[in-house]
């Protein structure tokens, strides 16, 4: 008997360990039997309504069958608002160095960061380095450090920060994009869409004036949709 796309899609999640982000999915499910022009549309279609299948983030989804199992390798406790926040901020580092390596970027987490979990693998491991380049004053390096996610050119530069803040407060992440404002460089605070109105609320007072045209919000399903188009637009900007 034929197998429905459904099936074909929950095994093949079964074949790779219970999960897969939607990027995932689309790059190994067989489409060569599905007859539609918009596969990838019917695999988040899916994936959104299978009672199979259960989302751990956006862009991120796991057989029922694996619940346990999955979550257990993430690390991930649901309904622990800790458990869950420390996964979200490491989930959203990973896709944010993902990017980069895409643009040919180098980049970087912070030390303390290396050993968080993304999608069961540690940022150390899939970011290029988790040692500042040395490329200003003692000063600046000691504030840059702490920064989420560092974009490097191949000049080792930094061309985009990016501080992910999932509760934590906007203001310490601004004051530090204040201080490296003499680079060419973009800042990013990356967020739920539910904190734009307090980064604006925060951004636009007089001593963040210098940098209020600089400094953009990118909320979380950004970062996702941006992920999962790796491979369609390799050149877009935020």
């Amino acid at each position: 008997m034929k197998k429905t796309q459904e099936q074909q899609v929950v095994e093949t999640m079964r074949r790779v360990g219970g999960y897969a982000t939607l990027r995932r999915l689309n790059e190994i499910v067989d489409f060569s039997t599905w007859q539609t022009k918009t596969p990838e549309a019917t695999v988040r279609r899916i994936v959104q309504e299978s009672k199979q299948i259960f989302k751990i983030q956006p862009g991120l989804w796991a057989l029922e069958e694996a619940r346990e199992e999955v979550l257990q390798k993430f690390e991930l406790k649901l309904g622990s608002k800790q458990s869950e926040e420390l996964f979200s901020h490491g989930y959203y580092q990973g896709l944010l160095v993902e990017i980069g390596k895409f643009r040919n970027q180098i980049t970087y987490v912070p030390a303390q960061d290396q050993n968080r979990k993304f999608i069961g693998q540690r940022l150390g491991d899939i970011t290029d380095t988790i040692k500042l380049p040395a490329f200003t004053y003692d000063k600046l390096m000691k504030r840059a450090k702490t920064i989420d996610v560092i974009w490097f050119n191949e000049r080792l530069m930094p061309s985009n920060f990016y501080e992910v803040e999932h509760t934590t407060d906007i203001k310490n992440s601004l004051s530090k994009f204040y201080e490296l404002q003499d680079f060419y460089a973009g800042f990013h605070i990356v967020a739920d869409a539910v904190r734009k109105k307090e980064f604006e609320d925060k951004l636009h007072v007089s001593m963040f004036r210098d940098i209020e045209e600089r400094v953009k919000f990118v909320d979380y399903n950004r970062v996702v949709n941006m992920y999962e188009g790796l491979t369609k637009v390799k050149s877009s900007v935020w």
